[in-house]
């Protein structure tokens, strides 16, 4: 079998393994939604996007009939709070007083583009479209800060200046009854981890008792920036021992609320190389729930175990939020398997090897572009003995070529008769059609799963290479490297033996446009590794079918 049938059962398989994962986004397992819901009506009534204060874990975070949120978002800067802006050394953040919520998240250290390298990328805003923010408060049947209530704060202004390693940033709420609450938020020097603590003081003559809810929310995304020919996920994932990992889709959020019971774990809003998550301590027993409190905005959050706090005593509740990119060693650092956001889909098993391949060749050369050609390189020599079963069928179906365009002269449109004396050639021979195919259906996964590892790895994000390619995750901006591939995979052809039918021989004629044009738009990292590997396999094909044809000459006919 031809190389270009190849080509067309590999493009067959990777389309194929892509409706896959659409599918199972669309009708696969959802969300496991709690059937035991036990009503209780909170001492006062809440907007959507606060859950409801409960008894037990068991209880539902969302009712039906909690009346509509504040007005446009809720978000809104109002006259009697203040906006707090926080600057690490990783991240510009702007925290507002009402709540203590992070409103506005930039990461200094990445870019927005390549082009605008003083602007920092924006991950979080408390504005549409594309609103999202991290909010946590208190819920009790005494009094609690929410994030609606108001806090107060010693300055407007908080730096991490050289030397300092710790950052912490108190904002005090208290009601006339005696109930201090200290919501403390701490940032350390080199992460992307916030540390939040809620310290209640008992002032009252009676014992306080609540909870902490931590969420994260935020619009469904306007698809502005994105590729219309790569597609990533953007939305929630939890993660607990039991389903281990899962995506709660906004349409599953729209759709119903989430109630479960988790034991540690953790919850991530997640999207192309970045995501915000909630940690909670280890072992911790929270609920885990989602609302779409309207407005095209979803909620997805944790609520603690209750805590109880006698008059005249102290209490605390601690939490970590993570606002930044997907590096995978820092999130395996964080959490276990809060590195599953970098996701690489059902083939991580094969896809964190190559990752960790590319990464130490980086390690090696400073450059992605050479991580890539090397892992190109290591992966074709590993595959070498199966490519070379490969090429060498199809060079024996190339010297067989003529003897084959015969019987097709011969037979006509009698394709049983032809198909007859094409096995008997084939067994006289010992010839196997299905040489050329099987040992490279065996490569497959490993094609795809470095697909995955170049499209999700934010370690290649404006990555440079060399000459104009100044971004690897982005489209060649002079299409030159998938023209190259285009140019290879039709050197390529011409090694191959020629196609007895007619269409099928303008198809194949045809694959090396079509391919360029759709590597065209394809990020030049993936159009890198399929033209280093397209011409290696040029090198391969060439040199074992030299070989044989060289061989086959120096044979002396039978006389």
């Amino acid at each position: 079998m031809d190389n270009q049938r190849l080509i067309l059962f590999m493009a067959l398989a990777f389309i194929l393994f892509l409706t896959w994962e659409a599918w199972q986004e669309d009708y696969g397992p959802q969300p496991v939604v709690s059937n035991a819901v036990e009503s209780v009506t909170p001492a006062m009534e809440a907007p959507k996007d606060v859950p409801v204060a409960q008894q037990t874990l068991s209880e539902t975070v969302a009712k039906a009939d909690t009346p509509d949120a504040p007005a446009a978002t809720g978000m809104e800067a109002s006259s009697d709070s203040q906006r707090i802006r926080v600057t690490t050394d990783t991240l510009d953040l702007i925290i507002d007083t009402r709540g203590g919520d992070i409103r506005q998240a930039d990461l200094l250290k990445y870019p927005a583009a390549s082009d605008k390298p003083d602007e920092p990328f924006r991950l979080m805003r408390d504005s549409l479209p594309n609103l999202f923010v991290a909010q946590s408060g208190l819920l009790s049947n005494n009094n609690a800060p929410d994030h609606y209530a108001i806090f107060t704060a010693e300055k407007t202004d908080y730096q991490l200046k050289p030397g300092q390693d710790e950052l912490r940033i108190p904002l005090i709420w208290q009601d006339d009854t005696g109930i201090k609450v200290t919501k403390t938020l701490v940032f350390k020097r080199g992460t992307h981890v916030i540390d939040v603590e809620h310290k209640i003081e008992n002032g009252s003559a009676e014992a306080w008792q609540g909870r902490q809810y931590r969420q994260l929310q935020r619009s469904r995304p306007d698809g502005s920036g994105e590729s219309a020919f790569i597609y990533t996920y953007t939305g929630g994932v939890i993660y607990s021992e039991e389903e281990h990992y899962e995506k709660i889709e906004f349409d599953d959020m729209a759709d119903k609320n989430l109630s479960r019971d988790i034991n540690g774990g953790w919850a991530a809003m997640i999207q192309h190389y970045f995501l915000a998550a909630i940690v909670p301590p280890a072992e911790e027993d929270n609920l885990f729930y989602t609302k779409a409190p309207g407005d095209d905005r979803f909620v997805l959050g944790l609520v603690s175990p209750s805590l109880s706090v006698n008059s005249g005593q102290t209490g605390t509740f601690t939490t970590r939020f993570y606002v930044g990119p997907k590096e995978q060693a820092d999130l395996a650092k964080l959490a276990d398997n809060l590195d599953l956001t970098v996701d690489y889909g059902m083939l991580s098993v094969i896809a964190k090897p190559v990752f960790w391949a590319l990464n130490w060749f980086h390690g090696i050369f400073g450059n992605w572009g050479w991580a890539i050609l090397m892992v190109t390189l290591i992966i074709k020599l590993i595959f070498y003995p199966l490519s070379a079963a490969s090429y060498r069928s199809m060079a024996n179906m190339r010297k067989f070529a003529p003897k084959m365009q015969q019987m097709k002269e011969r037979y006509g449109d009698d394709r049983q008769k032809m198909s007859q004396a094409m096995m008997e050639l084939y067994k006289k021979e010992k010839i196997n059609p299905l040489g050329g195919c099987l040992p490279m259906m065996v490569q497959i996964p490993v094609f795809i799963a470095l697909y995955w590892v170049l499209l999700e790895s934010v370690e290649l994000r404006q990555a440079p290479f060399i000459f104009w390619i100044t971004d690897l995750s982005i489209k060649d901006p002079y299409y030159v490297l998938p023209l190259l591939m285009g140019v290879s995979m039709f050197v390529q052809q011409k090694l191959n033996p020629p196609p007895p039918d007619p269409v099928q021989a303008k198809v194949m004629m045809a694959l090396p446009i079509i391919f360029t044009l759709f590597f065209a738009f394809f990020p030049a990292g993936l159009v890198l590794y399929w033209l280093a590997n397209s011409v290696l396999s040029v090198a391969q094909q060439w040199y074992i079918t030299a070989k044989i044809e060289k061989a086959a000459a120096n044979v002396t006919p039978n006389k």
